[in-house]
């Protein structure tokens, strides 16, 4: 158990877990002072933002496993690692989220076609604090998925960020409800109407660029350029030609060809290509793998 845990803390995926439980503790308590105060105080649009915020805990919990999942060495059926885990992760979010839109859609409408109560005032000083709390929580856990450049992390961050930004909404739909009076009771449930959009937009957010993960889609320009810039320094490199480049959790894997004198010895083939890898790998720390594939100049006049 304590080599499993050691293991753990030297992975990437551990600062990941530990956001991950801090947004998952949060959560639990928001949701339960929302649920609370949307039914006590009469209010859809914070029953509402309850309802997301328990979604944000079932998607925490599918992030933390991704990440657990992540953190697992290469094994005879998985020999590039189990980094897949975490866009996938990020995926299952991104459907959550857009699931919670729809079922906030459709409460949110029965809500404003059945007359009722408008909400107590008491609910606007609860969504202060939890506008403030997610926001917070949002900087955070997103400032941790940056650093790690993980896709799962960054989706659970723009969670918290949604349900700040639905609070937001409910905020300014019951005062309204409040301060227009009779007549004007159906506002927070139109706020809760518009907080879904918002909802939608994130989940989007969340979805192309986990499924472009997924899907092996090349990374940012600048990746590739830092690979090539590293190879062309090595000595006996005269040129590069194909350079493909993929993203596997928190890592990348290269496959570059190298143009190399045709007449070396397959010996010394062998050393630049070494050369070449250790210099891609030194130059970014981030590259789990470089597959080098030596090709002869004379190729290229042929």
């Amino acid at each position: 158990m304590t080599h499993l845990s050691d293991n753990a803390q030297r992975h990437p995926a551990y600062r990941g877990l530990r956001s991950t439980f801090i947004g998952i503790v949060t959560n639990t308590l928001l949701a339960a002072i929302k649920g609370i105060a949307g039914v006590v105080g009469n209010s859809y649009a914070l029953i509402a933002d309850a309802i997301e915020s328990t979604t944000d805990i079932a998607s925490s919990f599918i992030v933390w496993g991704g990440l657990k999942i992540s953190a697992l060495p290469p094994d005879a059926d998985h020999p590039y690692g189990h980094g897949k885990a975490e866009p996938l992760a990020a995926v299952v979010v991104s459907l959550t989220l857009i699931a919670a839109a729809i079922g906030i859609v459709i409460q949110s409408i029965r809500e404003i076609l059945t007359p009722h109560h408008a909400p107590a005032s008491f609910t606007l000083v609860v969504l202060v604090l939890v506008v403030v709390t997610k926001e917070i929580l949002f900087r955070f856990v997103f400032t941790v998925g940056q650093s790690m450049n993980s896709t799962a992390i960054k989706s659970d961050a723009w969670h918290h960020r949604s349900d700040a930004i639905t609070s937001a909404a409910a905020f300014i739909g019951i005062s309204v409800a409040l301060i227009g009076g009779e007549g004007y009771e159906s506002a927070d449930d139109w706020a809760a109407l518009f907080a879904s959009s918002i909802i939608f937009v994130n989940a989007y957010r969340i979805l192309r660029p986990a499924l472009n993960e997924v899907m092996d889609a090349a990374p940012p320009a600048d990746i590739e350029h830092r690979v090539r810039k590293a190879a062309q320094q090595v000595d006996g490199v005269l040129s590069l030609e194909k350079c493909f480049v993929r993203k596997v959790g928190f890592s990348y894997y290269v496959d570059l060809h190298v143009t190399v004198d045709g007449d070396l010895s397959v010996r010394h083939g062998h050393d630049i290509a070494r050369n070449v890898k250790q210099a891609i790998q030194a130059a970014n720390p981030n590259v789990a793998e470089a597959l080098i594939h030596i090709e002869p100049s004379d190729l290229l006049q042929e």
